[in-house]
């Protein structure tokens, strides 16, 4: 048999397959991002001194200008510029170029914001160490030159030859779930051949659109005559001798195998809460959800900096926001609430009031929906840029909350959502956040439904959290408030 001499071929010669070196997986896709937005900066940075130089009069642009007139941390705005563009470091915006444009103009009005902040309270040394043109044709270059590079990327990296080869290994309702996620994302991440099951009934059909077009029995073969490089595994029940040997073959061969949890990770951000048993919370999240006690102090030591620093904002812009609400719609600027804290501990919060004195009568608690008819014109503005939140940074100083973490929800609504949403306690095993990863993900929940898939961005979140991760969560949060995305 044909398969048997293919089989028996790569295990005694110990082939290994490689594929097309531009065929990147995700994490390989960011790093190109990155190192490409750098290096387009680097490129503006040299045409702008080159530029600034040359139209300042009886300075020649040598190394004299270079040392003496261009300050020190003139040379560190490549750096900034890509931390300016994390949003786009998200691989389904990076293949998107509305959004990449869109996120391009938004890391450009952030740098001109942060220059003018800069340059309105900097007084000792001269403001003449703040180069206004420098800066200024810095970043209209480097936002020019990295959409210049974001299109190449998009034409090539989207193209269906320069895409990973997968087969998905289990055509049931664990499959179905990838295979519906995949035709939700345009353009894809890498092309979906086929599906591999062992079910009799499967053979020749389509399931969301997808052919199964074999079985584990002629794995090896398929692979090789369709240029597979990774198997997708979503077989949630028991799996038969037959299909885990022809798995370790493929390994074998060199392809790479990724479990369905772990894809549906890799391609959303967030964790399956509905597709896995409860085991999973123990012998997965609990485990991988435990945190350093380095990290909890760096955390710590990040909401007190961030913390002063709101207190300071929200105390310099509370006497004309308060004015604006007086005169909007009266008494009272403020009110509180009790929310639900780590472990279930309750604590009060108090925000900016946006909605009418009667927005909820009946004392009932309800979700707050687009164009909501209960605020008030102001509190639809303040809602939309997060300003009304401004006097939660309290609740950051005292400890209760944390600059990054789930959104804090009230106790009433917990105690209905873990009566319908599986493991929506676990997101209580964390500080809430004033931002956090679903808010930078998705707008706020207003149905089970989109409950259900903000915790699975907060369980993501939680099982995952570390510095680099509250680091990116924070520099998307301007983004996110300049989009107006609140509700």
């Amino acid at each position: 048999m044909e398969y048997d001499k293919l089989n028996h071929r790569m295990a005694d010669s110990k082939l290994v397959k490689k594929s097309s070196p531009l065929r990147l997986r995700l994490g390989e896709r960011r790093i190109l991002l990155v190192a490409g937005d750098f290096l387009m900066a680097v490129f503006a940075l040299g045409i702008s001194l080159a530029f600034w130089g040359s139209t300042l009069r009886f300075i020649e642009f040598n190394y004299n200008f270079l040392r003496y007139r261009v300050p020190g941390w003139f040379y560190l705005l490549p750096f900034i510029w890509v931390l300016l563009l994390t949003e786009l470091y998200d691989i389904h915006n990076a293949s998107n170029f509305k959004r990449t444009l869109r996120g391009v103009l938004i890391a450009g009005m952030i740098g001109i914001g942060l220059y003018l902040i800069v340059y309105m309270v900097y007084v000792e040394p001269p403001r003449s160490t703040l180069p206004r043109l420098g800066v200024a044709s810095f970043l209209v270059l480097a936002a020019l030159l990295t959409l210049g590079w974001r299109t190449v990327y998009i034409r090539i990296f989207t193209a269906p030859e320069f895409m990973r080869k997968i087969f998905l290994v289990g055509g049931g309702k664990t499959g179905q779930i990838i295979l519906q996620i995949l035709n939700n994302l345009h353009p894809k991440p890498f092309h979906m051949v086929g599906i591999i099951d062992d079910d009799p009934d499967k053979q020749g059909a389509e399931v969301e659109g997808y052919p199964v077009i074999g079985t584990s029995e002629h794995l090896l073969e398929l692979i090789d005559i369709n240029g597979v490089s990774d198997l997708i595994v979503a077989i949630s029940g028991e799996m038969n001798g037959r299909m885990f040997q022809a798995l370790l073959d493929a390994q074998e061969y060199g392809i790479e195998i990724t479990r369905m949890p772990v894809a549906y990770e890799e391609l959303l951000g967030r964790v399956p809460i509905q597709w896995l048993e409860a085991d999973w919370l123990l012998r997965s999240f609990v485990d991988e959800a435990r945190s350093h006690g380095f990290y909890e102090l760096w955390k710590r030591l990040i909401d007190i900096i961030g913390g002063l620093l709101g207190t300071m904002i929200f105390i310099v812009l509370m006497p004309l926001i308060s004015f604006i609400l007086l005169l909007d719609d009266g008494r009272p600027i403020f009110y509180s609430q009790m929310r639900s804290g780590r472990g279930g501990q309750h604590y009060k919060i108090y925000k900016f009031r946006t909605m009418r004195r009667d927005a909820e009568a009946d004392g009932k608690p309800q979700w707050a929906r687009e164009h909501d008819a209960r605020t008030t014109r102001i509190g639809r503005f303040l809602r939309k840029t997060h300003l009304d939140e401004l006097p939660q940074f309290l609740n950051v100083l005292r400890g209760e909350m944390s600059l990054v973490g789930p959104r804090s929800e009230r106790p009433e609504l917990v105690e209905m959502f873990q009566k319908h949403v599986p493991f929506y306690r676990a997101r209580l095993l964390v500080k809430p956040g004033l931002t956090g990863w679903a808010q930078v993900n998705q707008n706020y929940a207003a149905s089970l439904d989109e409950t259900i898939t903000k915790l699975e961005y907060d369980l993501y979140y939680i099982k995952r959290r570390n510095v680099t991760l509250d680091m990116v969560i924070l520099l998307r949060t301007p983004s996110m408030v300049l989009g107006f995305r609140g509700r």
